[in-house]
């Protein structure tokens, strides 16, 4: 038989690149940071993206597996640190599913203005999650009509918001959050303000899931660095657009509760456009945005689910992980995503019933899922810095600088990381906050035990 036709091209690794890194549904809470998003936008792009994304090249195209992340930290520092990267890495993304699932709940109720009733909000909430769970037992080959549709309909709206936006405060000079001087634009340093960092960050997260994309395609070594920057470069573009467009159509605390459906139809109502076009645009921009939210999950999913067969394989997770199908895509892991996503979401819409507080499960459920995500990187910039002093192997793309830059470009972001997942969790440390967190917090003690468990397995097993 004939050698399998590659399926994954430079373009489609552009193009995943950025629906793997563009999160809609995060640029709401990235814009309640105000005016000064404009200058840690700036700031983070070239403290922690352009780092981040030149590292992520240099190890993706240097040790090419499906294992990713988890290969460059156990070829840095062993199985054991590499079984806490796996078990954050995974623990996040069915998190990641119930926040969205909850996310898709409420934009269906938004852009129809209907309340939903206990069996439809559990029907489609579950249905949302078992529909990525299942499209993640396929190949990222088999699937990238599903990413590339979903980064189009991303961008398209996105972008139209950012333009909208701009052009509303052109015509009419009003802009809920007003810039009157240069002042507005610096950040005011505050605890409450910088707890929002850690949103733009997660922003920037996913470069090395394109890594994991070498099997299926032609020159990985080329076109892997090239997606990577090439992708990071339009991702930050629209991120920044989409985020004007909201601050400019509400306030802060607006923006926080708020999204993307909300805003356009608040932009198009200020330009008086007639109420029923207006309804029909927040409509299909709504499914547009459901669609994304799907695609998000399937352009992670192979990159996620791999980890977790690594790991499994190496006895850091069970060896349930580790089991494949004839595509050899290791589908149980999708299976348990599917599974863990069920249970939180449900246990979720309970705790929301008792409390009357349902309002607040997408962000209790997509901050927990963003802390265990942030701490699974940890390791990745240690790695890094590591194997380019000690493994002498043929690096195809190499990240440019001396010791001092390289020093800068693995510490600096390794900082911010470590910032993000403190303001996360405990916000501006007054008890208020501390206290309406605790369930998120309560959450992460947990999962480290639990990472904990794991990576003392590791440890038994290769004493043995």
């Amino acid at each position: 038989m004939g050698k399998k036709k590659k399926k994954f091209k430079l373009l489609d690794a552009i193009l995943a690149t950025v629906c793997i890194t563009l999160v809609a549904e995060s640029v709401p809470a990235s814009a309640a940071i105000g005016n000064s998003q404009y200058f840690w936008w700036i700031f983070l792009i070239v403290a922690f993206c352009l780092p981040y994304g030149l590292i992520s090249a240099e190890l993706g195209s240097t040790y090419q597996s499906d294992g990713g992340m988890y290969d460059w930290v156990k070829k840095a520092f062993g199985a054991k640190m590499a079984s806490r990267v796996a078990w954050n890495y995974w623990i996040n993304f069915p998190l990641w599913i119930a926040s969205l699932a909850v996310a898709v709940t409420d934009v269906i109720a938004g852009i129809f203005d209907v309340e939903l009733n206990l069996f439809l909000l559990i029907l489609l909430q579950l249905g949302y999650t078992w529909l990525v769970s299942i499209l993640g037992t396929l190949r990222i080959g088999e699937n990238k009509w599903i990413v590339n549709i979903g980064t189009f309909f991303k961008l398209a709206f996105m972008l139209s918001l950012g333009v909208l936006g701009i052009y509303v405060y052109a015509k009419t000079g009003e802009s809920a959050n007003p810039i009157n001087s240069v002042s507005d634009l610096l950040p005011a340093l505050d605890l409450a303000g910088l707890s929002f960092l850690s949103v733009i960050i997660f922003n920037f997260l996913g470069f090395e899931v394109v890594a994991t994309f070498a099997e299926d395609m032609e020159n990985p070594k080329k076109e892997i660095p090239k997606a990577l920057i090439l992708g990071g470069a339009l991702m930050a573009i629209f991120y920044v657009l989409p985020a004007t467009g909201i601050n400019v159509a509400m306030s802060l605390e607006e923006a926080e509760s708020s999204g993307i459906t909300e805003s356009f139809a608040i932009l198009l109502t200020n330009l008086g456009v007639n109420a029923d076009v207006t309804r029909i645009i927040v409509i299909v921009v709504g499914l547009m945005f459901i669609y994304t939210m799907v695609a998000n999950i399937v352009s992670w999913s192979f990159g996620v689910n791999s980890v977790a067969k690594y790991s499994a394989e190496d006895g850091g997770l069970p060896k349930i992980f580790a089991k494949t199908n004839k595509d050899d895509v290791p589908y149980m892991a999708s299976i348990l995503n599917g599974i863990v996503a069920t249970v939180v979401v449900l246990a979720g819409i309970g705790a929301g019933l008792i409390s009357d507080d349902l309002g607040s499960l997408f962000w209790t459920f997509f901050s927990f899922s963003l802390v265990t995500l942030l701490i699974s990187y940890i390791p990745l910039f240690p790695a890094f810095l590591k194997l380019r002093k000690e493994d002498k192997t043929e690096r195809m793309y190499k990240v440019p600088g001396g010791k001092l830059v390289i020093n800068l470009m693995t510490y600096v972001p390794l900082v911010l990381l470590i910032l993000g997942i403190v303001f996360t969790l405990f916000g501006d440390f007054s008890a208020e906050y501390i206290s309406d967190n605790l369930p998120v917090i309560i959450g992460v003690v947990i999962s480290l035990v639990v990472q904990e468990i794991l990576a003392a397995r590791v440890k038994n097993e290769e004493k043995k």
